[in-house]
């Protein structure tokens, strides 16, 4: 029996890795396995590796090659910035003779991935003060809202730039300027906006920005933290001074060559100005609305990453569909990978219509490059049918239940 083709439309979870990503980090897999420590020549390779990456990420983000720092990817990225901010406040408090940190305060919104709320809720649990800014239907915070949220302890905001479930694009360059002007770091969780629209940290007043190197085709396990070269960081990992003494330990270095592969690739795509994936995800959404009755798209009123397409269908639950789904080859999601086999339904969703039912039956289906029209074309043909044959059945359910 001929394998059954997939159709991958979780490109928010990860994607691929480019061919040429591959190709970038063999080398260092087998041939160049020196440690870029070492002071000998043979290590040079794998530290000019290094170097490259950072020139070619910095080059994508629009930042100078030393304001990066590579790290496992965003969760470490995140967890370090709230870690650093707060560990500052406490050390200037020290530093001025105040037994308690002037800055005990962090400001985020109700819809941040996990790696920024786990975090948060457990300052919390630390004496630390976390306001939890509301979002409208459409998944965006109101920045009166988030001025008014500053205080004089606020040490730090994070606002993540585009939803990992909507894809809908929060003002980050905006906020990051109200931050400046009250003299708050603020931090921006960009995972799902790297490689999928232009950045230029240089003109903005951003602090710090996350990212992970496997949202745009580069490997698992490695991504970075933009650090702005007039900011303080502590460092969330202490070892051997490497990463200019921002993150001890030895370099992943075939993976940092993957991410800066992958990084200068974006910046090809993203510089072209190629469409192809916003065609692909618009001319989809605007099928199923047409072919769905009670089909609606969540975030629609917003801008959003042109990749993304978070779809309420009434009469569903989304954990069946994604099982029907799946036996039908299509990859996609009800929410974050992150809370895959959770019973809980997204938060994001929620945040957006507390009194709805939209969490639940929701699906997320996103593009990359990757994709074909003829994957598209087939998707926009069992959607409708899965849709249907579910409501269908929920009907039978509640005829025979009444009839008992």
């Amino acid at each position: 029996m001929a394998e059954q083709e997939i159709i991958y439309l979780d490109n928010n979870a990860t994607t691929p890795l480019d061919p040429a990503v591959i190709e970038e980090m063999l080398p260092f897999l087998t041939k160049y396995y020196g440690n870029p420590s070492s002071g000998y020549a043979f290590a040079a390779r794998a530290r000019k590796a290094v170097d490259l990456a950072r020139e070619r990420l910095a080059a994508l983000l629009g930042c100078a090659p030393s304001e990066i720092v590579f790290t496992s990817g965003g969760t470490e990225s995140n967890n370090a910035v709230i870690r650093s901010a707060l560990a500052y406040s406490a050390v200037a408090a020290a530093k001025a003779g105040q037994f308690e940190p002037r800055g005990k305060h962090v400001v985020t919104s109700a819809v941040e991935h996990s790696a920024v709320l786990h975090p948060c809720q457990d300052l919390e649990k630390c004496d630390c003060a976390v306001t939890f800014l509301r979002v409208d239907r459409d998944g965006t915070v109101d920045l009166a809202e988030l001025e008014a949220a500053l205080r004089p302890e606020t040490a730090l905001v994070s606002i993540m730039w585009a939803n990992n479930e909507t894809g809908v694009l929060f003002p980050v360059e905006k906020i990051a300027e109200i931050c400046r002007r009250k003299g708050v770091l603020f931090h921006t969780d960009a995972v799902q906006a790297v490689g999928k629209i232009p950045i230029r940290l240089r003109e903005t007043a951003i602090n710090f920005l996350s990212l992970s190197a496997h949202k745009f085709h580069g490997p698992k396990g490695v991504g970075a933290l933009y650090v702005n070269g007039r900011t303080r960081f502590n460092s969330l990992i202490a070892g051997g001074g490497q990463e200019n003494g921002h993150r001890g330990g030895t370099e992943n270095v075939a993976s940092i060559a993957g991410l800066g592969k992958a990084a200068e690739l974006a910046l090809r795509y993203v510089a072209e100005g190629k469409e192809n994936v916003r065609s692909m995800r618009d001319r989809f959404e605007k099928a199923i609305l047409k072919s769905v009755s009670g089909a609606s798209v969540n975030g629609a009123g917003a801008l959003r990453i042109p990749n993304t397409s978070s779809l309420s269908f009434e009469g569903i639950e989304s954990s069946n569909a994604l099982l029907l789904l799946d036996r039908h080859g299509i990859c996609c999601s009800a929410g974050s990978a992150c809370r895959t086999g959770s019973h809980e339904a997204s938060h994001v969703l929620h945040a957006m219509n507390p009194n709805g039912d939209g969490a639940r039956r929701s699906l997320r289906f996103s593009f990359g490059r990757f994709n074909t029209e003829a994957e598209i074309d087939r998707a926009i043909e069992i959607v409708p049918k899965v849709i249907e044959k579910l409501r269908a059945t929920t009907v039978r359910g509640a005829v025979a239940a009444a009839a008992t």
